[in-house]
């Protein structure tokens, strides 16, 4: 059995953290918004900020990564026909039992859809998650300055909620689209998990 290595050691211990403080940084918020009760006000702010924290730390990081080990270059949008393919896997041909229409390899892990979303998340989500959830941590500091007294701390609690609910959505497209990437629905999750790609199982 042909295997390739395609995700580096930092590169599954990134996603897997990363998945782990998304996760429960959704549950502490929504309980912080009152939707239920698990640890109680107060601690779930603390571990809502906590994780927050952790995070952006890691985000900083995994940044570095991408940038000094060029696999940045995995999120460049693909040519506009190839995307209209894979519109038209997941809309029309996936239904049909046809075969996916793209191939990963080492240096091709994302389809163009993926690309895409993971490039939504990286340039757009991820950056609004942050920028709103450290603007109601630190308020009374941001709307200090001018050009920020007129906002209210009622908008950018409700700017962070729509954040969160945005990668709320990019975790379920996410899910969507690596179950989907061949006939082989885990070979995507065992592969986050190995770093290893078996080819034709």
């Amino acid at each position: 059995m042909a295997r390739t290595y395609m995700y580096a050691r930092f590169e599954r211990f990134w996603h897997w953290s990363q998945s782990l403080l998304i996760l429960l940084m959704l549950i502490t918020g929504f309980e912080i918004h009152g939707n239920y009760q698990l640890l109680g006000f107060e601690q779930a702010v603390t571990v809502h900020s906590f994780s927050a924290w952790v995070l952006i730390g890691l985000w900083v990081f995994a940044w570095f990564w991408h940038l000094t080990t060029g696999e940045c270059m995995q999120y460049i949008p693909s040519a506009p026909e190839r995307i209209i393919a894979m519109i038209r896997y997941y809309a029309i041909e996936i239904f049909q039992g046809k075969v996916h229409p793209f191939h990963r390899d080492r240096f091709n892990k994302l389809n163009p859809l993926q690309c895409m979303a993971y490039l939504t998340l990286h340039i757009a989500i991820s950056p609004a998650v942050w920028i709103t959830g450290l603007a109601y941590m630190y308020y009374k500091d941001v709307t200090a300055l001018a050009v920020f007294s007129w906002l209210s701390l009622g908008t950018v609690a409700l700017l962070h909620t729509a954040a969160a609910f945005m990668m709320l959505a990019f975790l379920v497209v996410h899910l969507y689209l690596a179950l989907t990437m061949d006939h082989r629905p885990l070979s995507s999750l065992r592969a986050m998990i190995t770093g290893y790609e078996e080819d034709g199982k």
